[in-house]
């Protein structure tokens, strides 16, 4: 119960308003799919754009169809479709948009519109199928350079309010999320680029201070999410917004996203300073061999300081990790459990590494990539990765993970249970036994 609004679509709905175009949003948050449905086929037929991302996959085919059913002119976009082209257009989209959609969209909703087929080929950014079933991609769409000129999301055009207040009932504070800037220029071979490109393009200070006013004055928030790939990336940038906060006397409590070389005494004091009370860092492996694998471009060292920084100064720590990646052995494991009972953060979470394509890793793993499932009813998070440590394994490093940072946490309290610390140290010993006994096992 921790939901934020579809920033993405409110933007390109407040973009297409802003230029004379008739734009609504349906936010399926707080609704129903027979609501959809019964809205599809009271029409009349236009034309509707759906978000696809990895984890909404057959929903969003879903919806395709049953807009082409009703009449409708679709069109697909988001950070999955443009690297399944070829299966969103056979699903039902008349088009894939690619990349940023607030000009593309500017351009395509009248031609679709007006039927007029003939000048897609002139809208960069898009595919679309020719008569003759081949594949159509027109040239790629330059990026906006100027994004301080974007108007905010229209967030009056959804039950806004109903989000602040979902949070505020669940965890007591109401919370709002907005956007400093687009894209992230480093080179992590899983992480898709297929919006924003390898891109790292800024709102001006002023302009962000205006939006977090009027946020805290319409909704009366206690907390904000900083929803930028890396918050902290830009020092100058940093310590300016912070300095404009403070001249006009805001200050609301946030949290966000750095990488661990992003973080030095000075930007960590701004951030407490500005209120910031959690630092969401990928640390991804203990081991520096695969963070390098990876191309994270950071050390386990620097985590490990960006973290202590983050205690000193009174700010809370999550940590991303990944188990899985191409080459990992059990020593890695190890070298991640050690790594995280030295740095302590508050909050970890692990997932297993999953091979998105149109990214360096998909290519690396591409030929022993399997899915169980048709591709309409499954996700690339459930690919298969053939010769690699089964599901089991993964499940058991997790348990020797959380097991080992519990007994180590425990163990520095005075009060320590000697019972609790028997049943952590089986618990230890079973996973490490799991481990071994499934280390033979691998994806098939």
């Amino acid at each position: 119960m921790k939901p934020y609004p579809p920033l993405g679509i409110l933007y390109i709905c407040s973009h297409l308003r802003e230029k004379g175009l008739s734009a609504e949003v349906f936010d399926s948050t707080f609704s129903s799919r027979q609501e959809l449905w019964d809205l599809l086929r009271k029409g009349p037929p236009s034309v509707i754009g759906v978000y696809a991302n990895l984890m909404t996959r057959s929903n969003v085919v879903e919806i395709l169809r049953m807009a082409k059913e009703c009449g409708w002119r679709t069109l697909v976009g988001g950070p999955e479709p443009g690297a399944y082209v070829h299966e969103y257009l056979t699903a039902g989209a008349d088009v894939v948009v690619i990349g940023e959609g607030e000009i593309t969209l500017e351009e395509l909703v009248p031609a679709l519109h007006s039927n007029a087929s003939d000048k897609l080929h002139d809208i960069a950014g898009i595919a679309f199928l020719a008569p003759n079933g081949s594949i159509v991609r027109t040239k790629p769409r330059e990026q906006i350079k100027d994004i301080n000129a974007q108007p905010w999301p229209a967030r009056e055009s959804i039950d806004m309010a109903r989000y602040v207040e979902v949070w505020r009932q669940h965890h007591g504070m109401g919370s709002v999320s907005l956007i400093t800037a687009r894209g992230c220029p480093y080179h992590c071979r899983w992480c898709s680029h297929e919006v924003f490109g390898k891109t790292h393009r800024r709102r001006s200070p002023a302009s962000v201070a205006d939006e977090l006013e009027w946020l805290i004055g319409r909704y009366q928030p206690q907390m904000a999410w900083m929803a930028d790939d890396v918050f902290t990336i830009h020092h100058g940038w940093l310590f300016q917004y912070a300095a404009e906060l403070k001249r006009r006397g805001v200050k609301l409590p946030f949290e966000c996203i750095s990488r661990a070389d992003r973080l030095n005494l000075k930007v960590v004091e701004t951030l407490a300073d500005m209120g910031c009370f959690r630092v969401w860092i990928g640390s991804e492996s203990g081991s520096q061999r695969i963070l390098d694998a990876m191309e994270r471009g950071v050390t386990v060292e620097e985590v490990q300081s960006a973290v202590a920084l983050c205690r000193s100064a009174g700010i809370q720590t999550g940590m991303f990790l990944m188990w899985g990646y191409e080459g990992e052995e059990l020593s890695d494991i190890e070298a991640t459990v050690e790594h995280v009972k030295k740095t302590d953060p508050d909050i970890f979470f692990t997932t297993v590494a999953y091979p998105i394509k149109g990214t360096p890793y998909f290519s690396e793993v591409s030929e022993r990539v399997e899915s169980a499932k048709p591709w309409s009813d499954s996700s690339d998070r459930e690919f298969q990765v053939r010769n690699r440590h089964s599901r089991q394994f993964y499940r058991f490093a997790d348990k020797l993970l959380r097991s080992e940072v519990e007994l180590s946490r425990l163990r520095q309290k005075a009060d320590a249970n000697d019972a609790s610390l028997a049943q952590l140290q089986g618990g230890i010993a079973e996973a490490r036994a799991g481990l071994q006994a499934t280390i033979s096992e691998v994806e098939v």
